[in-house]
C-alpha cells in the first residue's frame, strides 16, 4: 500500500510539473513564429531596397548609354524610348536605321543594352524590339541578338530573383510554384528540353518562368541553355516579320496560321528526345 501510495504521489506531481511546463512551451513558440514574422517583414524590406538599389544602377547604366547616342533633333528625341505599340515600333525603327550605318556600335549597343533591361526587370516590350531587330540587322544577326539577349536577360532576372525574389514568391505565388515545382521534379532528367517546350509554348509566363526557377532550384546553366535555345522559333517568327516592319499595325500580325503550325511542330520535336528516352528506358527495364 505504501508503495502505491508513493507511485500515486510521483505520477502527481510529474502531472502538476508537466502542467506548469506547458505556458512555457506554448510561450516559447509564440516567441518564435513572432521572430519568424519579425524576420520576414525585415527580408522583404531588405529585398525591396536590394532590387530598388540594381533597378537604380541598371537605370544609370541605361543614361549612359544614351548620353553617348549620336545627337538627334527634338522630333527624334521623342521616338527614342521603350516601344508600347507598333506605330512607336515604327518610329523608332525609322530613327535608328538613319544612324545604324554611321554610329552602328552605339546603335547596337543601345539595342542590347535596353533589350536585356526589359527582360531583367520583366518590362513589357520586348516583342517590338525582337520585330524591330528583323529590320535593323541581317536575319542570322538579328536572331543571335535576340537569342542572346533573351538568354542574358532571362538569367539575370533569375538571379536578382535569387538575390531578392523569395519573399514576393512565397506570399503570393506559392501554389502555382508547388505545382510547377512538381512538374520540374518530374523532369529533372532532362531540364533544358523542357524549358526549352516551355519557352515554345505559352503554358506559363515567360515572367514566371524567369522569377520562380531559383526558388525551385533549377540551375542557372540548363535555364541559360533552355532559354537561349527555346526564344529561337518564336523570335524566327518576330524578326521574320521585321522584315516587313511598316506594313504592321499591330504586333499580332506578325504571327500567323503558318507560323503557329511551325511553332507547334518545333514544340513537339523538344520533347520528343525526353519522351524516346522514357521508353528506352521502360524497355532496358
Amino acid at each position: 500500500m505504501a508503495k502505491k501510495r508513493r507511485e500515486r504521489r510521483e505520477a502527481d506531481s510529474v502531472s502538476s510539473v508537466t502542467l506548469h511546463e506547458e505556458p512555457k512551451t506554448t510561450f516559447n513558440e509564440a516567441q518564435t513564429l513572432k521572430e519568424t514574422q519579425y524576420t520576414g517583414g525585415g527580408s522583404a524590406r531588405m529585398s525591396l531596397l536590394i532590387l530598388l538599389s540594381v533597378f537604380t544602377c541598371a537605370a544609370s547604366v541605361m543614361y549612359l548609354v544614351y548620353r553617348n547616342f549620336p545627337e538627334l533633333n527634338d522630333d527624334e528625341m521623342a521616338t527614342i524610348k521603350i516601344p508600347k505599340d507598333m506605330d512607336d515600333a515604327k518610329a523608332l525603327g525609322t530613327v535608328l536605321s538613319k544612324y545604324k550605318d554611321t554610329y552602328y556600335t552605339q546603335v547596337l549597343v543601345a539595342y542590347f543594352t535596353t533589350y536585356i533591361f526589359l527582360q531583367t526587370f520583366a518590362i513589357p516590350g520586348s516583342i517590338f524590339l525582337s520585330i524591330l531587330s528583323g529590320y535593323l540587322y541581317p536575319f542570322p544577326l538579328a536572331l543571335f541578338l535576340v537569342c542572346l539577349c533573351s538568354g542574358l536577360g532571362a538569367s539575370f532576372c533569375y538571379m536578382l530573383s535569387y538575390l531578392v525574389g523569395r519573399p514576393v514568391v512565397y506570399r503570393y505565388l506559392t501554389e502555382r510554384v508547388q505545382k510547377w515545382s512538381q512538374q520540374v521534379d518530374k523532369h529533372r532528367d532532362h531540364l533544358i528540353n523542357y524549358i526549352i517546350f516551355l519557352r515554345i509554348t505559352p503554358f506559363l509566363p515567360n515572367w514566371f518562368i524567369n522569377i520562380t526557377s531559383p526558388i525551385i532550384n533549377v540551375p542557372l546553366g540548363f535555364f541559360f541553355l533552355g532559354t537561349f535555345f527555346g526564344v529561337a522559333p518564336p523570335s524566327f517568327v518576330a524578326i521574320n516579320a521585321g522584315t516587313t516592319l511598316y506594313k504592321l499595325t499591330t504586333a499580332g500580325e506578325a504571327v500567323s496560321w503558318n507560323s503557329l503550325i511551325v511553332l507547334g511542330v518545333l514544340a513537339i520535336l523538344s520533347i520528343l528526345p525526353v519522351c524516346f528516352q522514357k521508353k528506352l528506358q521502360q524497355k532496358m527495364e
